[in-house]
């Protein structure tokens, strides 16, 4: 037998992790596959998808050179060879991959890249996709794959707040608002980072693979967002290689000027906000990193980006936007992070968005909230407050069913060192203004901050100052069936907004949201969303014509004058 079979140890050691299959052969011919180890050459571990028969001369020697699919992947990108010829003779397949939870590395990835072998999760957080049976994924359909989403625009008669429908995309405006006013348009869009989507595969079995491929992606990532031609981008999962490489070059030929917060540890994507100079310029950008080595409850490396941005062309000279975008933690069983994040990112905005006279500047708030509509992390959003006392964590964003096991949120929910008050801004002390008498304050700033932060008493309550409405109503009011964001092989639901602060007289917000402390976002129109019925006509997310696992929002608005 060890004349016929060639033995793992043979192989240069970048080869011996190639796939997860045993090939053995009789000179050229193959004799056999998942045979046993001893007796055949494994593959394992640094390809894993890559688990498709070898052909292999009978002129073996070890100093053979790779095929182009089993070389580093920019190698394989770059290569010759036809991926729709290799789909056609090989078994092609992304790894499934046992997950700690979706949207989060493998345990095993985990423990590699912490230098803890052998160590298991905390019990709270190990079985989370377990706990759920696994969606049965569609069959695969060519003609539903070829089809593409059929999205209308959707525009707001400003006196009744009405929706008028569009094929494309049509202001319902008159010539002489339009000229007074200060119009663009916002994109909120989770385009999938690909380590993530590999990481996940088992959330996509009802994809074609060769879809899920970067190089296929891409394009039509790009030519969404090229045919959308928003002002400003909001963009979450956005790998840090893929965004050096091509995404941030593509967009600034595009004409837009683009700031990025990658992901803290080692996790290689992260949230970008891309604004056209022709409508913007950039007063300061603003990263938040929730990641706290002090603190054990913030361990996560989730991140926001906060940019005040100033309107060009506008009639007046000091005004100014804030763009907010972030993508809260996954884990369904862990509303007490989520909440301090959120809380976080509040906090930033609050000290950025704070003008000469005490108010706020108009705010948009973008990205991947993780949480559904009418939980209580999204209400608290919208209302401006949240009694937590006796919640379930798991409960706090709506995407856990089951009470099994759930402690309920502590008061406060964050220790007082993080520095951030039940009201979502940051604690200012005398002291530090002793300790720096070269820093010059903005008076108003500090007197809103020090003044929300004095009246504060510990309590069950958060509270936020921000006048919040979203975009998207979430339901159909014809049927009252829910709108869908995202849709994979395991669900279908909302989990990404655009929040925005609603001008005194926006008919499209919700009631009571409108504010004069804040002066002035009118929603003019939104790209309208769809049902999971209708996303599974073209076979889910990613499909042939949209790459991502997302749907991307776009909101069209007004900056109003006080």
């Amino acid at each position: 037998m060890l004349n016929n079979c060639l033995r793992h140890s043979m192989l240069p050691h970048h080869v011996q992790r190639l796939g997860r299959g045993c090939i053995s052969w009789n000179g050229s011919q193959i004799l056999g596959w998942n045979s046993p180890v001893s007796n055949f050459m494994r593959w394992a571990g640094h390809y894993p998808w890559a688990s498709f028969p070898l052909p292999v001369p009978a002129s073996f020697s070890t100093n053979w050179r790779l095929p182009p699919f089993f070389r580093p992947w920019r190698q394989f990108q770059n290569s010759s060879w036809q991926l729709g010829n290799l789909m056609q003779s090989s078994c092609f397949r992304l790894p499934n991959t046992s997950m700690k939870s979706e949207g989060e590395e493998p345990l095993t990835k985990k423990r590699r890249l912490s230098g803890k072998h052998g160590t298991s999760a905390s019990q709270e957080e190990t079985n989370i996709s377990s706990q759920k049976e696994a969606c049965p994924a569609p069959e695969q359909n060519d003609e539903k794959q070829s089809r593409a989403v059929e999205r209308h625009w959707e525009y707001f008669c400003q006196h009744s707040g009405t929706v008028k429908i569009f094929e494309n995309k049509k202001t319902d405006q008159s010539s002489t608002e339009s000229e007074a006013k200060f119009d663009f348009t916002v994109m909120s869009y989770n385009i999938l980072s690909q380590n993530l989507l590999e990481d996940n595969s088992h959330l996509y079995n009802h994809c074609k693979q060769q879809l899920l491929i970067w190089t296929y992606r891409f394009p039509n990532i790009l030519q969404e967002i090229k045919e959308l031609d928003a002002d400003v981008l909001c963009l979450q999962e956005v790998q840090e290689d893929h965004y050096r490489g091509e995404i941030k070059s593509s967009l600034e030929s595009l004409g837009y000027h683009c700031e990025y917060k990658m992901r803290t540890g080692r996790k290689p994507d992260g949230c970008a906000i891309c604004f056209k100079t022709s409508k913007f310029s950039l007063i300061s950008s603003n990263p938040v990193e929730f990641f706290r080595r002090d603190i054990p409850l913030l361990d996560r490396d989730n991140v926001g980006l906060v940019l005040l941005l100033r309107p060009l062309f506008h009639s007046k000279a000091n005004a100014a936007i804030c763009i907010a975008n972030t993508h809260l933690l996954y884990n369904p069983r862990r509303g007490d992070i989520k909440l301090t994040q959120l809380a976080m990112l509040l906090a930033e905005i609050a000290s950025v968005a704070p003008q000469n006279d005490g108010t706020f500047c108009p705010i948009i708030i973008c990205g991947d909230f993780n949480s559904v509509p009418d939980s209580p992390l999204y209400k608290f959003i919208k209302e401006g407050k949240l009694n937590y006392e006796g919640l379930a964590i798991g409960k706090v964003s709506g995407q856990e069913e089951s009470p099994r096991g759930q402690r309920i949120l502590s008061i406060p929910i964050w220790p007082k060192k993080l520095g951030i008050s039940q009201n979502c801004v940051y604690e200012i002390k005398q002291q530090q203004k002793e300790e720096s008498p070269g820093l010059k304050l903005d008076e108003a700033k500090l007197e809103t901050q020090e003044a929300v932060v004095a009246s504060e008493k510990l309590s069950s309550k958060l509270q936020h100052h921000f006048k919040l409405s979203s975009v998207y109503s979430h339901y159909f009011p014809e049927t009252g069936i829910p709108e869908v964001t995202t849709c994979h092989s395991r669900s279908a639901v909302t989990v990404d907004y655009i929040f925005y602060s609603a001008a005194n007289g926006d008919t499209a917000a919700q009631p009571g949201t409108g504010d004069s402390f804040h002066g002035g976002l009118k929603l003019l129109g939104r790209l309208g969303l769809l049902t999971e019925k209708d996303l599974w006509t073209v076979n889910g997310l990613p499909n042939e014509k949209n790459s991502s696992d997302h749907l991307p929002l776009v909101a069209e608005f007004r900056l109003i004058e006080r």
